[in-house]
């Protein structure tokens, strides 16, 4: 079989978040909610540090204002857990969705410079958070920009409750 075309065994192959305290969502937000999950899906670069087997199902779910990430092996079912304290990432996810309101508002009745200024302060929040999960997982979990970027934004929607 041509390696090419064999599933890479460092990257998540399933993911899901813990909807149990989700009220409601925009739509806005569930789009975002999709598109991540399927850019993930399609391209990403997940390591386990302690050596767990990949492909991985990771589910994400926030207990207790923490990030809890459970990571299961597909090909063996071992699995690992990572906590992650969700107080460093409060600012950032609280600026991140004034941000985006004020986006998805502009991009209905303002100027085309003025969407493009508040996308600039978007992605630049987005790449603040992604750098924090990236430093905050370290020692845990090897992760690229992307796959980075991807997890912040479900993260953010994992902190929604109303």
């Amino acid at each position: 079989m041509n390696s090419a075309s064999s599933p890479t065994p460092q990257r998540i192959a399933a993911i899901t978040l813990d909807e149990r305290t989700v009220i409601r969502r925009s739509r806005a937000i569930e789009d975002e909610r999709a598109a991540a999950i399927t850019d993930l899906l399609k391209e990403n670069h997940f390591a386990p540090v302690s050596g767990l087997g990949g492909p991985y199902r990771v589910h994400l779910a926030v207990e207790e204002n923490r990030l809890m990430m459970e990571i299961r092996g597909e090909t063996d079912g071992a699995s690992e857990s990572i906590v992650l304290p969700l107080a460093p990432f409060r600012r950032i996810v609280k600026d991140y969705f004034l941000v985006c309101e004020s986006y998805y508002e502009a991009i209905r009745d303002k100027s085309l410079r003025q969407v493009e200024a508040i996308d600039v302060g978007r992605r630049a929040l987005h790449d603040e958070g992604s750098t924090l999960l990236t430093e905050r997982l370290a020692g845990k979990v090897a992760i690229d920009h992307d796959t980075a970027r991807r997890l912040f934004t479900l993260i953010c929607v994992l902190h929604l409750r109303s």
